[in-house]
């Protein structure tokens, strides 16, 4: 075995290709500079420091440009910034946001694999499913009673789609995820181990112990909403835990029930949502942190790595600590701190 090949091996990876430079400007947007042949044609996508005449290449921070002056890439995708290192013999496909270019150009040669008609035989289906076309289901999948599945949908190994879940258009489901009182729109994607419409933490205190409480609302996943692997989104109490358009949620999340979180917001690993909590459209949540039930995040607001958030949050704060605190407060307190223990 070898270590750092070339990325994109063909045992794991589909390939598309070759494209010529041309079609490359065409689907990223960018404008081509330095030694740039139209016609030119490329095979894939390599590192700057393994990439040949016959590789697309990335560069978007200063720190690599040693790699740049010695690559041996055809072409580059970079900022304008940068456009007038490439060396010569290299294109330089310039872009102002050229990790998004560079998405576009690695997704041409490495496109997800097309959802094939297919039903394993030892798949389970109930009944009154309503399948549609180009769907693939994988082997001891078990599809609920009166499932909607859209066109092109994917359903991976021992994936459980509980009764009555709906699936949007193109919507992927990874290895034994468990899906129930929830509707997908379009395009979802759930990676393997995602728990989706569970139980929400809820119960009284009886006499006797704890009483459950029923939990009678749904999951809402919006068009484009990811969820990682292993993380989990409980369903609602009264009300649906929503998940809004475009939202990545990473790897070993909890969202709590009742939860509302808007457009393209970005939850990073091992964060955890109390339930009620309602976050609007483009709020990132670093790794870690933690929001208690029943508050408020305003929009575009940043939460810190591992920071504990109790209260409200406005728009376009940026928190951290525990207590959640303005970064620059918090800083500040660290300087101080670090003084007083010096005397």
């Amino acid at each position: 075995m070898v270590a750092d090949q070339l990325p994109g091996d063909s045992r794991f990876f589909r390939r598309c290709g070759p494209f010529a430079l041309k079609h490359l400007l065409e689907v990223t947007g960018a404008e081509a500079a330095g030694c740039a042949e139209m016609g030119a044609s490329f095979e894939g996508v390599a590192p700057l420091h393994a990439a040949g005449p016959q590789h697309i290449s990335f560069l978007d921070n200063r720190r690599y440009l040693p790699l740049l002056k010695e690559t041996k890439a055809g072409a580059v995708v970079l900022a304008p910034a940068f456009a007038d290192k490439v060396p010569e013999g290299c294109a330089a496909l310039v872009s102002r946001e050229p990790y998004l270019a560079w998405s576009r150009v690695a997704r041409l040669f490495h496109p997800l694999p097309p959802a094939r008609t297919s039903q394993h035989p030892t798949a389970v289906i109930g009944e009154n499913v309503v399948i549609g076309d180009r769907v693939e289901i994988g082997p001891f999948a078990v599809i609920g009673d009166g499932v909607q599945i859209g066109d092109g949908c994917v359903i991976g190994p021992h994936a459980m789609l509980g009764d009555h879940v709906v699936l949007g258009d193109g919507c992927r489901i990874g290895a034994h995820v468990t899906l129930t009182h929830a509707l997908l729109g379009e395009r979802v994607i759930l990676y393997p181990g995602a728990r989706i419409g569970q139980d929400g933490f809820g119960f009284a205190v009886g006499p006797d112990g704890f009483e459950t409480v029923p939990q009678l609302g749904r999951v809402i996943l919006e068009d484009g909403v990811e969820i990682g692997a292993n993380s989990t989104i409980d369903r609602g109490s009264m009300r649906d835990t929503v998940i809004g358009a475009g939202t990545r949620i990473d790897n070993l999340v909890q969202i709590g029930h009742n939860a509302r979180l808007g457009r393209c917001c970005i939850v990073v690993s091992q964060a955890g949502v109390s339930g009620s909590t309602e976050i609007e459209d483009f709020v990132t949540i670093a790794a870690q942190a933690g929001l208690i039930g029943h508050i408020h995040v305003g929009s575009k607001a940043r939460i810190g790595a591992q920071c504990g958030v109790m209260n409200d949050v406005e728009a376009g704060a940026d928190v951290i600590g525990s207590p959640a605190m303005p970064f620059r407060e918090f800083f500040r307190n660290v300087a101080t701190l670090r003084k007083l223990s010096r005397k």
